[in-house]
């Protein structure tokens, strides 16, 4: 016996629902919340790596404390092409480099 077509559809949407909310669930929780960024320790952890490898290739690392946060957008917006990150990767060490002034 056939299944009607509607019953196919209803049980897809159904499945897909249900497989967002197991998924949803499952994702890491925000650590840092700053404005309307989450950043969570998994993520700072990472910038870090990032900062440590990337930047200090070429030169030694400045402290994070050591410049303001509008400070550090214009030296990343500079450094980052030349560190050869990738937007994700720069997003990440400027997050780490923000969190260490708090």
């Amino acid at each position: 016996m056939k299944r009607p077509q509607n019953f196919t559809r209803i049980t897809t949407i159904f499945s897909a629902i249900a497989i967002i909310g197991f998924l949803t669930s499952c994702t890491t929780k925000p650590a840092v919340t700053e404005g309307t960024k989450t950043m969570t320790a998994e993520n700072l952890a990472l910038g870090k790596t990032l900062f440590d490898n990337s930047c200090g290739r070429c030169h030694d690392l400045p402290s994070p404390t050591s410049h303001s946060a509008q400070d550090w957008v214009g030296i990343m917006n500079a450094m980052a092409p030349k560190a050869k990150l990738n937007d994700q990767q720069h997003q990440l060490v400027y997050d780490y480099i923000v969190s260490v002034k708090k």
